[in-house]
C-alpha cells in the first residue's frame, strides 16, 4: 500500500492542468454500451475507477483499448451479459450507471446494489422508480437490483428525491429512454455539466434528446444508435481543488482550462474570503490568502455549491480568521476528513449535517488516513500548508479520482511523494 509524504510550507506558482472529469467519463463509458458500433472517447482520465468501468465492461462481453494515452475505444458489437456482479460493482458506486444501459439493450438487467466512497447511505430509489416508470418490473433481492421489461414505454417522470435532483437516477432513466417506445418527459431532472454532456453523447450517437441543463429532459425513443466520437469535459473539481490549492499556498497559481463557468458558487465564496482571482475563459489565476474571513456555505445541487468542494473547503477554512459554517445538504454524514484535520490542529466541531470551523493560525504535520475521495484531497491541501512533514495513508482513495496529483502539484512547487508504506 502507497502513501504521500508532504513537506508543509512551501510556495507554489506556475500552471497546473486538469485532467478529464471522471464523473463525466463514467457515464458517458456506460452509455456506449447502447450502441451496436464502437465509440471513441478522447480526453478519458487514466484514473482507478476508470479502470474498474472498463473491468466491468470487460465482464459484459464489451471489447475496450487506449488507442491513446487518454483517448478510448470502446466496442459493444460483442455484448453478452445483463449482470454487473458485486465483485465488480462494490468498488464504485458509478458502476450502477449500467442499469439503464443494460435494461434498454436487453430488457433485463441484474446489477449489484453499488459501492464507492464510505460516507453515508445513497440509496437507488430514485434510479429504480424512474425505470419501472418506462415499464420495468424491478425486485431487490440478495443484494442485487433485478430488473425485466416485456415492453418499454415512454412517459412522464418526476425525479425530485429529498436532497434535489439525482445525476445517477437522471443518467439511468435517459438511457433507457433513448430506445424505449414513445415519449418520455424527466422532470425534476440533474442540471449538472455532467448530464448536460452525456445528453450530448447520446445526441452525437443519434438518440433525439433535448432539455439538457433545464430540469426537465425531453427524449423521444429511437429504434437503434451507433457509436460516436467524443471529448470529455474538464473536470472542474479538480481544477476547483487546485484553486483552493493556491489559494492557500500560492504565490499565484494558474488553474488551466475552460471551468469558471461550472465553478462560479466556488469562485464567488473564494472571493468572499478575501481571495483575488482572476477568471478567463481558459484559465483562473488565483493569488494566496492564506488567512481566509470566514464565510457560511450550505452545498446544494448544481448550479448551487457542489458537495464535492466541501472537504476542500474544510481545509482552507481551517486556517481562516474567525469563524465559519458549513451545512452538507446532500450527504449528511460527509465529514470524514474532520477528525483527521483535527489532528493536524484544525479546531472544527460537527453538528450532524454542520460543521463549525473555527480558524488557527497554522497546522501541524501528523500521520492521517483518507477515508474518501475529497477528504483525500483535503488532506493533501492541509499537508500543503502544515508545518513539518504530513503522512496520508490510503492514498488510494485519492486515485480513484485524481489522476498523478502528485506530480502535477510537484510541477507548481509542491515537495509531495509517492512512496511504499513501512
Amino acid at each position: 500500500m502507497e502513501k504521500f509524504i508532504i513537506e508543509g510550507g512551501r510556495q507554489l506558482y506556475g500552471k497546473i492542468e486538469p485532467s478529464g472529469s471522471k464523473n463525466s467519463a463514467l457515464p458517458i463509458l456506460a452509455t456506449a454500451i447502447l450502441a451496436e458500433s464502437p465509440s471513441v472517447i478522447h480526453n478519458c482520465p487514466r484514473l482507478t475507477d476508470i479502470e474498474t468501468m472498463r473491468e466491468l465492461l470487460h465482464y459484459l462481453g464489451v471489447r475496450t483499448e487506449w488507442v491513446a494515452d487518454h483517448t478510448l475505444r470502446i466496442d459493444p458489437s460483442d455484448l453478452s451479459s445483463y449482470e454487473a456482479p458485486y465483485d465488480i460493482v462494490r468498488r464504485m458506486r458509478a458502476s450502477v450507471c449500467v442499469l439503464g444501459p443494460l435494461l434498454a439493450r436487453f430488457k433485463r438487467a441484474k446489477v449489484s446494489l453499488p459501492g464507492g466512497c464510505a460516507f453515508g447511505p445513497r440509496p437507488i430509489d430514485l434510479h429504480i422508480k424512474g425505470i419501472e416508470a418506462l415499464g420495468a418490473d424491478v425486485t431487490v433481492e440478495h443484494g442485487y437490483v433485478n430488473a425485466h421489461a416485456e415492453r418499454l414505454k415512454g412517459t412522464e417522470i418526476y425525479l425530485a428525491g429529498a436532497h434535489g435532483p439525482s445525476r445517477g437516477a437522471t443518467s439511468n432513466v435517459m438511457t433507457v429512454a433513448a430506445l424505449a417506445e414513445g415519449e418520455t418527459v424527466i422532470y425534476d431532472s440533474a442540471k449538472e455539466p455532467e448530464t448536460v454532456e452525456q445528453v450530448k453523447f447520446l445526441r452525437a450517437m443519434g438518440a433525439d434528446i433535448e432539455g439538457e441543463g433545464t430540469g426537465t429532459i425531453r427524449v423521444r425513443g429511437v429504434n437503434k444508435l451507433k457509436g460516436a466520437e467524443f471529448s470529455v469535459m474538464t473536470d472542474y473539481i479538480e481544477a476547483g481543488t487546485y484553486i483552493v490549492a493556491g489559494a492557500m499556498a500560492g504565490s499565484e497559481v494558474e488553474v488551466v482550462g475552460d471551468v469558471a463557468e461550472n465553478l462560479k458558487p466556488v469562485l464567488a465564496r473564494l472571493s468572499e474570503t478575501g481571495c483575488k482571482l482572476k477568471v478567463s475563459d481558459g484559465s483562473v489565476i488565483v493569488k494566496g490568502h492564506p488567512r481566509p474571513s470566514p464565510v457560511n456555505i450550505t452545498t446544494a445541487p448544481y448550479p448551487g455549491f457542489p458537495t464535492d468542494m466541501q472537504a476542500q473547503f474544510t481545509a482552507y477554512l481551517s486556517i481562516g480568521e474567525g469563524t465559519s459554517i458549513i451545512t452538507e445538504k446532500i450527504y449528511p454524514d460527509r465529514f470524514m476528513h474532520v477528525q483527521e484535520l483535527a489532528r493536524m490542529g484544525a479546531d472544527i466541531r460537527r453538528e450532524d449535517a454542520v460543521a463549525v470551523i473555527t480558524g488557527v493560525e497554522k497546522l501541524t504535520g501528523a500521520v492521517v488516513m483518507a477515508s474518501d475521495l475529497r477528504a483525500s484531497a483535503a488532506l493533501v491541501l492541509a499537508g500543503l500548508v502544515a508545518e513539518g512533514e504530513t503522512h496520508i495513508r490510503r492514498i488510494y482513495h485519492i486515485d480513484r479520482g485524481y489522476e498523478r496529483i502528485e506530480v502535477k502539484l510537484a510541477g507548481i512547487g509542491a515537495r509531495i511523494e509517492r512512496v511504499e508504506e513501512d
